[in-house]
């Protein structure tokens, strides 16, 4: 590998104004990335992966940010020296960057060829005849099915994994020397998120080009670069060949992020978190298969809470009044899940895990089939009788920010739902239980009176529990509840749910795309595929041995230091 410097970044202070004070964010941070090299940056978010990415593009915001110490050399050009007009003559053109979240990065007004043609318009003299061309060419190199097809189509038509690659196409447009991947795979599918990260190494490998790759996912890491940066509030705390990061990492937290994912080989009776290596107090336990095999041998004695008999969805789009195009999402699901189980559902965006979770809540009733809940069929309920199975059945959504209203504090947030359902004499009551529940959570009374962005991603995840919670349900849906979240985080509140689970008996139908994270949590796994279960089995016992191609391509597609 060439020891030629695409970009050197040295001391590099940033600080950002809090109430009209400037305080330090990152901390004299000192790097560099070789010509032709993939170098990875890993940290749990407030680390400063971002902020350092946003000063490499020139994106910090103005007025209330600022870079006061260091330099940031790319060839021979202080980047903290230029101005805005220079700085349009290098962004896009020599460093791009592939932005965290597509769907908000993508114009939904314009077509995606268009915002790729766009890049080219500003930066080549080429025709708009060459320009088109140029991009369908594009579309090709990053693998799109049918380039001319998503040329004339809006990012909402497409999937999440294709609106990733049209982003990509965007970056490499212009073939930059230096390419930024910005979280460029969280909450995709492993297999989406295996192909992007072997499209990006091919990419660079037939380019040349360099590119600084940052993520939250160590495990990603290993996978793609050949050194690894590891920040840990604003300051770099190691970094070195990825092979001996993961093999002999020096640094406690490097070694707590490594063991802070859930494992396949083994089972904890209670996941590690950071500040439980920082502090040295982890007191997890192994649980034996023997244990497991007791505690499902009374589990699945009783009768199943909810059962799903030959469930079906289909909606209708496109088309005439005469003639409409139909999609079969769902197609003769059956399940049952016990009470105090957590049955896992996984499979691939797109194969019907969401549907089938709204159709059981009643939120998006299903077609054909039924659903049983407690022995009574619940999809022929009155509009009275399903609002008090809303007491019954809950859910715990995956963005717990767009679930929460901005406009009321938290603790209206949880008392609402109380008061819907009659529950407790008095406000005074309700307000008194909320805190409780709070408490339950790992938040305090202090937080009644504040608003939900006033908190921390994993802190809204909790209210959003809290506020799931507050109704005492029996079955909770958790739709990719976790997948968002930082790995700390992602600890904490899988072993709150636990927790929860232990002391109040609820029972989880656990949905998500996470492998290593459902087969934790989960008592048997269901595996989805184009709206039918293709496999069903209990969760060690799936891994271990899967029955059919789909589930053996998933399990294969789990970065490795996760297996």
């Amino acid at each position: 590998m060439s020891l030629k410097k695409v970009l050197e970044v040295n001391s590099v202070a940033i600080d950002f104004k809090v109430d009209k004070i400037w305080k330090p964010i990152v901390k004299r941070l000192s790097f560099y990335i070789g010509h032709n090299e993939i170098v990875g940056i890993v940290g749990e978010s407030g680390s400063g992966k971002s902020v350092t990415s946003l000063a490499l593009m020139g994106l910090l915001p103005q007025e209330v940010s600022r870079i006061s110490n260091g330099e940031i050399v790319f060839g021979d050009v202080d980047l903290t020296k230029i101005n805005q007009k220079e700085w349009r003559g290098v962004r896009g053109q020599k460093i791009a960057m592939i932005f965290q979240e597509p769907m908000s990065s993508l114009n939904p007004s314009m077509t995606c060829g268009l915002q790729v043609a766009e890049m080219l318009m500003e930066h080549t003299s080429a025709s708009k005849k060459e320009i088109r061309s140029a991009v369908i060419s594009l579309f090709e190199k990053v693998k799109l099915p049918n380039p001319e097809e998503i040329f004339i189509k809006y990012p909402h038509q497409i999937s999440g994994g294709q609106k990733q690659r049209v982003m990509i196409a965007m970056a490499i447009a212009c073939k930059p020397e230096l390419l930024i991947a910005d979280e460029p795979t969280t909450a995709l599918d492993v297999t989406v998120q295996q192909e992007i990260i072997t499209l990006l190494r091919d990419l660079q490998q037939e380019t040349g080009m360099s590119i600084l790759f940052i993520t939250h996912d160590l495990a990603l890491i290993s996978e793609i670069a050949h050194r690894t940066i590891v920040l840990y509030q604003g300051e770099i705390v190691e970094q070195g060949l990825t092979t001996q990061i993961f093999e002999n990492p020096t640094h406690i937290y490097t070694r707590a992020l490594i063991k802070s994912r859930p494992s396949l080989d083994y089972r904890l009776d209670r996941l590690p978190t950071i500040s439980d290596f920082l502090n040295n107090t982890s007191i997890s336990e192994i649980v034996t298969d023997e244990e497991r095999q007791q505690r499902h041998e009374e589990l699945y004695k009783q009768s199943p809470l909810l059962e799903v008999r030959d469930l079906g969805k289909t909606y209708f789009n496109g088309g005439n009044w005469f003639r409409k195009k139909e999609f079969q999402a769902l197609s003769e699901v059956n399940l049952k899940i016990y009470e105090g189980e957590t049955l896992g559902l996984v499979g691939e965006s797109g194969c019907g895990k969401s549907t089938l979770g709204n159709a059981i809540l009643q939120l998006d009733p299903a077609t054909s089939g039924t659903i049983f809940y407690r022995g009574q069929d619940i999809t022929k309920l009155s509009k009275s009788h399903l609002r008090a199975l809303r007491k019954e059945i809950q859910i715990i959504f995956q963005d717990p920010y767009s679930s929460l209203n901005p406009r009321i504090t938290v603790g209206k947030a949880i008392m609402e739902p109380m008061k819907v359902h009659g529950l407790y004499g008095s406000d005074r009551e309700r307000k008194m239980k909320t805190i409780e529940i709070l408490e339950r959570v790992g938040l305090d009374e202090s937080c009644f009176n504040r608003y939900s962005h006033e908190f921390s991603g994993g802190q809204r995840q909790r209210i959003g529990i809290a506020r799931t919670i507050a109704l005492q349900p029996k079955l909770i849906v958790c739709d990719e509840s976790v997948s968002a979240l930082d790995i700390s985080v992602q600890a904490q509140v899988l072993n709150l749910l636990n927790e929860l689970k232990e002391n109040f008996g609820f029972t989880y139908l656990f949905i998500s795309h996470d492998l290593a994270v459902v087969k934790y949590m989960s008592d048997q796994v269901a595996v989805m595929s184009k709206g039918q279960i293709v496999e069903m089995n209990e969760a060690d016992d799936l891994y271990r041995n899967p029955q059919t191609a789909y589930t053996q391509t998933l399990i294969q597609a789990i970065p490795k230091s996760r297996q």
